[in-house]
C-alpha cells in the first residue's frame, strides 16, 4: 500500500508494512526473535520480520502471513503493540514508511524452513538483541512492549 504525493519538487511516497514481534522465555531469561538481511547499501541489518499487504490484505493478515514466510513459525496474534514511523530514500524519491507491530506467540513450524528475505532467523536475549538490532525504532518498539509481554 504506497501513496505518493509532492513535497519540495521531491516525490514522496507512503509505505505502509506489518510485522510481529516474537517473544519466548528460556532458561536464560527472556528472547526476542531478530532475522538478518544481507543489503547493499548498509551491510547486514538484524531486524523484526514484516512486510508489505498482498492485495486487500489487513495489517493482521500481513503480519500473521510475512512472520510465517519470514521466519518459517506459525504464529498468532496477542496483542497490537503500535506503529513505528522513520524515512528515507530510496531511487531519488523519499519514501514515508509506517510499520505496524503485533505482539505475536509462536504456535508451530521450523526456524529452518524461512525464506531468503532473511539469510538467518534466531533468538536473542534481550540484551543480545539490543546491541544487534539495526534500527532504533525497532528497538524502541520492542522496549515498550516488554512491560505488557507475558513471554512465549
Amino acid at each position: 500500500m504506497a501513496r505518493s504525493r509532492q513535497a519540495g519538487g521531491q516525490t514522496v511516497t507512503r509505505a505502509f508494512s506489518a510485522g510481529g514481534i516474537l517473544l519466548r522465555e528460556s532458561a536464560g531469561g527472556r528472547e526476542v526473535l531478530l532475522g538478518r538481511r544481507r543489503r547493499d547499501h548498509d551491510g547486514a541489518t538484524w531486524s523484526l520480520p514484516k512486510g508489505t499487504p498482498d492485495g486487500d490484505e489487513t495489517a493482521e493478515q500481513t503480519a500473521l502471513r510475512e512472520v510465517r514466510e519470514e521466519t518459517g513459525l506459525e504464529v498468532r496474534i496477542l496483542d497490537s503493540v503500535g506503529d513505528i514511523h522513520y524515512r528515507f530514500v530510496r531511487g531519488g524519491r523519499r519514501i514515508e514508511k509506517t510499520v505496524r507491530y503485533f505482539l505475536m506467540e509462536v504456535t508451530g513450524g521450523d526456524l529452518a524452513r524461512h525464506d531468503h528475505e532473511f539469510e538467518e532467523v534466531r533468538w536473542f536475549d534481550l540484551a543480545e538483541a539490543e546491541a544487534v538490532m539495526s534500527f532504533a525504532t525497532e528497538r524502541n518498539i520492542v522496549a515498550r512492549v516488554l512491560p505488557v509481554a507475558t513471554g512465549g
